[in-house]
């Protein structure tokens, strides 16, 4: 079973390790997501936020992800190492600072900067991997990203189990992974620049800064539209729905945060085979099946965990966790995929900002629902419905991609 994470054999020993330190983006971008998700209801007390605008307040810290899209550009244009080592080193201060954070302004403008730092970070780090591994394992590449932020994941939740007796309590998380983070930075340092950015590079044929953005728009604006308005339908819902999983069990269910932890590395142990497995799956019969599967499951299965309790919940829980890693999967995938050299970082992130805009748009409307029916559960049980319109664009709209060689 566990033979889907290795790499394929062929890979050079030099590649693996490559794939090793690509990873981390996803690491740590999904240990500060999930330490945001996790500690939310011990965040919400510690600068007294209510219920109606906590949304809020995650929404404009979530903006930070917009920014992005200069970095995107630059990695564009100067290349893709010399961003993956900026971006991790700025992620590092800024996880680190947000446990110094003395008020909700403050932390939200933290949070905003990590998440221009981590969505950059993942982006690019996708689009490295693309550019590396043969057309026959893109998709198991981009799985393995993923998987490794699944354990960025894990590690946030059993650390959280012992959030009530670390000094500082959910400020600690954050403090604790600077170092290593900043460790990690260090051995990028001999990372080579992507080979097909390089060979790109030696064509003569580097754009102007601007001209990335210009291509997208004037050569590829029909599946542009196509998959932004996938991750937007996809991300109304998902923002909220995982900001708000660790605070519906504690409050909902009487979670201990103990319990929560468990069941998070429980049930994420046995999703982070999503990761890997949609790859694999989609690497054979292609990208927008799989897609397909992966939007319809994690819909049915948003609506049972919010509105269930008992042995479900954990159950359903896992379903929603491998699924939602699978749309991601293929999301980043095919957003690699459908773009040449020249512009593909940057309508990445383009689709990253609709995802973010969305998400934000979602968790306003998350506080306003709650405000009329007076249930988060009932809120997020509506608004995940909005994942099932993306479901024509797939099969109607979206290139299938799975097996075209990179320009």
């Amino acid at each position: 079973m566990f033979r889907i994470f290795l790499p394929p054999a062929e890979l050079e020993l030099a590649d693996k390790k490559l794939l090793l330190l690509l990873g981390i983006a996803f690491f740590v971008g999904q240990y500060d997501m999930t330490i945001l998700g996790l500690a939310l209801p011990d965040i919400q007390k510690s600068f007294t936020i209510s219920e109606e605008h906590l949304g809020k307040v995650i929404a404009i810290a979530r903006m930070g992800s917009i920014p992005a899209l200069f970095l995107a550009l630059l990695s564009d244009r100067i290349g893709r190492r010399s961003m993956l080592m900026f971006t991790l080193l700025g992620l590092s201060i800024a996880t680190g600072a947000t446990g110094f954070a003395r008020t909700t302004e403050e932390f939200i403008a933290i949070q905003f900067f990590a998440r221009v730092f981590s969505t950059a970070e993942e982006i690019i780090a996708v689009i490295y991997v693309l550019e590396l591994l043969p057309v026959i394992y893109r998709g198991w590449g981009v799985g393995f990203l993923a998987a490794m932020g699944a354990v960025g994941a894990g590690l946030a939740s059993l650390l959280y189990g012992a959030v009530e007796f670390l000094p500082g309590g959910w400020r600690a998380l954050y403090v604790i992974a600077a170092l290593p983070i900043l460790y990690l930075a260090w051995l990028r340092r001999l990372m080579p620049e992507s080979a097909m950015f390089n060979r790109y590079v030696k064509s003569g044929k580097t754009p102007l800064f601007w001209q990335p953005f210009a291509d997208v728009f004037s050569s590829h604006r029909g599946q542009m539209i196509a998959i932004g308005l996938i991750a937007a339908a996809f991300w109304f819902h998902v923002a909220a729905t995982i900001n708000f999983m660790s605070k519906y069990l504690q409050e909902a269910h009487a979670y201990a945060p103990q319990d929560v932890s468990l069941l998070y590395i429980l049930a994420g142990a046995v999703a982070i085979f999503g990761n890997v497995t949609a790859g694999r799956i989609s690497d054979r019969i292609g990208r927008r099946p799989t897609l397909a599967a992966g939007l319809l499951v994690n819909c049915l299965a948003v609506v049972t965990f919010y509105n269930t309790s008992g042995l479900l919940l954990p159950l359903t829980w896992i379903a929603m966790l491998f699924s939602f890693f699978a749309v991601e999967v293929m999301v980043n995938t095919i957003s690699g995929e459908l773009f040449p050299t020249s512009c593909r970082s940057t309508a990445s992130t383009l689709r990253m900002i609709c995802a973010v805009f969305a998400g934000v748009v979602g968790l306003t409307v998350e506080g306003s629902l709650y405000t009329l029916l007076g249930s988060h559960a009932a809120a997020l049980s509506i608004m995940t419905l909005t994942s099932l319109l993306a479901l024509p664009i797939v099969a109607l709209v979206l290139r299938e991609t799975s097996g075209t060689q990179l320009r």
